[in-house]
């Protein structure tokens, strides 16, 4: 079985990331997407985190409606810090037999290197990357190998990496928090069930 993984800190999870995970299930046969809420990553502990109950009740809130999404605390559930190869290990124990397309932007893609044992990634899961728009606005699979100097340091990341087309939202968590903050309106950022928990729960006041 083909399985997804969609991680994130999800402060707050927007439309983006629900129209990321479900164009990454439909065009590449996902069974199932995992949405692993992570703890604090190591590569930005200065950011400020909202609780971790609140996170998983957002979550939940948001992916309920669709069967194909599942929630996973696997980062959550031990002690940080969290590296993604140590969540694949886990999940390779759990799913001994499923196939991991472990989802993310470009931006995350250009950082890999920096991520503990990125050689190791590559060979646990293919990257579902989501491609950013050419120049004439046509949304399409760009190639792996102009990324020359991903390739020279994670030597065969290239041949692991598969696009993923999909509506380009600028939106972004950390605008949805400012927004809040200064008392504009969110709508049609975040689904109303997302909404109603934020506004429960008194967050990014």
């Amino acid at each position: 079985m083909r399985l997804g993984l969609f991680g994130g800190t999800f402060d707050p999870p927007h439309l983006g990331h629900l129209i990321l995970a479900d164009e990454s299930r439909s065009q590449l046969g996902l069974e199932k997407v995992l949405w692993i809420v992570s703890g604090q990553s190591p590569l930005k502990l200065d950011r400020e985190l909202s609780p971790v109950e609140a996170r998983i009740e957002m979550v939940q809130a948001a992916i309920a409606d669709n069967p194909h999404f599942v929630l996973s605390c696997v980062d959550i559930d031990r002690p940080p810090p969290h590296y993604t190869i140590e969540t694949l290990k886990i999940l390779e124990r759990e799913f001994p037999r499923d196939e991991f397309y472990f989802i993310m932007g470009e931006d995350s893609l250009r950082d890999l290197p920096k991520w503990r044992e990125p050689q190791e990634i590559i060979k646990r899961a293919t990257l579902a990357v989501l491609a950013r728009p050419n120049p004439s606005g046509r949304k399409e699979r760009e190639d792996p190998k102009g990324f020359a100097d991903l390739e020279s340091k994670i030597p065969g990341v290239s041949s692991r990496v598969v696009w993923v087309n999909a509506p380009q939202l600028e939106i972004a968590s950390s605008e949805i928090q400012k927004r809040i903050r200064e008392g504009r309106s969110v709508r049609y950022m975040v689904t109303d069930e997302v909404r109603r928990v934020i506004e429960e729960r008194r967050l990014y006041q």
